[in-house]
């Protein structure tokens, strides 16, 4: 089956999702979040043939599923796609979505509204093409990817419970239409060393906690370089951590009573949460054996796994076949950087992969998407729903 996008409309909606300002307001107090663009994706899966659905997992962040029915005795797809943003602040005109040299402008038009609108378009494609799937095909577009992922978190929890069916998943965070089979993921570590809070001058009382952080400051830069050192994984290189926040003292003339350090670990396959607090509990643990007064306590407060699958799998394998025949060569495999909702979705046991649209400036203050890339994507996606379920 072939099957070949509609430019002009999948540019429309691609502007038409831009011009809405869905910043997601955990990053930026007072944003709108989802309920606009959420209202505004129905209307277009609907004018695609879609039946829509609305979750909300919090108040005023909703999420979007439009679902193609298919005959019902067939494997479901879910196409997945976030359409929450990050801040706008350096842009010029960030809702105002604007046509140069075949790229379209504008905030969220990489990351990744272009993908969204591919989506839609694919399912458009497919339920036009008069051909009755075995399974769904499902185009989500979720809430809140930027900060904790609550739009696919519920989905998956929604599916746990019976709610909603899908087998597979494909994640369409842009790749320039390469296959992502793998992505990092983090951990976010705390640190706090305490010391006795003194008149600059007595010297005798005053314990300085800004400087006992300073020894675990040197142990992790030592276990930073060590793990730069390391082999690493194929696809992603080696696991990387940097301190990312620092705070401590109350004023010039006082000791600190109080440092904590925030720390960003990011991970890649096989580690787990667990072995990297296994690497800073022993670290932090030689510091105190060196001096028992060193009080320093630590917590991990936020966590996502990395992603790893293989170009075999199942899902997988029909997006390379249908990217050979849409492009006419197979897509290049690949590992990314960045962490996605793949990740949730494989570890939740949907068969998962990557793949998304060409451009530039994701979270930067000038962010485009190639929009031929978009239509392309369409298609691929249109064939390997048709394949996986035919």
């Amino acid at each position: 089956m072939s099957f070949s996008a509609d430019p002009l409309r999948l540019t429309t909606t691609l502007a038409d999702l831009v011009a809405i300002d869905s910043v997601n307001p955990t990053l930026v107090e007072g944003a709108p979040g989802e309920t606009e663009i959420a209202r505004l994706t129905s209307r277009h899966m609907r004018e695609a043939g879609l039946e829509v659905a609305r979750y909300e997992p919090e108040a005023g962040r909703p999420s979007v599923v439009g679902r193609l029915a298919g005959a019902g005795d067939g494997p479901a797809l879910m196409l997945n796609a976030h359409y929450d943003t990050v801040g706008v602040e350096g842009m010029e005109a960030p809702f105002s979505p604007s046509i140069r040299d075949g790229r379209l402008y504008g905030r969220g038009a990489y990351d990744m509204k272009g993908a969204l609108a591919a989506c839609i378009e694919a399912a458009r494609l497919v339920g036009r093409s008069g051909t009755r799937l075995a399974g769904d095909v499902l185009v989500a577009a979720v809430a809140d990817e930027e900060y904790a992922s609550l739009g696919t978190a519920d989905l998956l929890d929604r599916r746990a419970r019976g709610e909603l069916a899908f087998n597979a998943a494909i994640v369409t965070e842009p790749t320039s239409l390469d296959l992502c089979v793998a992505h990092r993921g983090f951990t976010w570590i705390e640190i706090t060393t305490r010391g006795q809070a003194a008149h600059g001058s007595r010297y005798r009382e005053g314990v300085d906690a800004n400087l006992r952080m300073g020894r675990v400051l040197h142990r992790l830069e030592a276990l930073g370089e060590e793990l730069q050192s390391r082999p690493g994984h194929p696809l992603l290189g080696p696991p990387s951590m940097h301190a990312a926040l620092l705070e401590g003292g109350s004023g010039i003339s006082t000791y600190s009573a109080r440092c904590t350090l925030q720390v960003e670990r990011r991970t890649v396959p096989p580690e787990t949460r667990e072995s990297v607090e296994e690497e800073i509990a022993a670290m932090l643990e030689d510091l105190r054996a060196e001096d028992p007064s060193l009080e320093v306590a630590w917590s991990t407060f936020f966590h996502r796994e990395p992603f790893e699958t293989t170009s075999e799998a199942p899902i997988a394998a029909c997006v390379s076949r249908a990217a050979r025949r849409v492009r006419g060569r197979a897509p290049e495999v690949i590992g990314d950087s960045p962490w996605m909702d793949s990740a949730l979705t494989q570890a939740a046991g949907v068969d998962s992969v990557v793949i998304g649209p060409h451009g530039a400036g994701a979270h930067a203050d000038v962010e485009w998407v190639d929009i031929e890339s978009c239509a392309r994507l369409a298609e691929i996606l249109a064939e390997a729903a048709a394949d996986y379920c035919g």
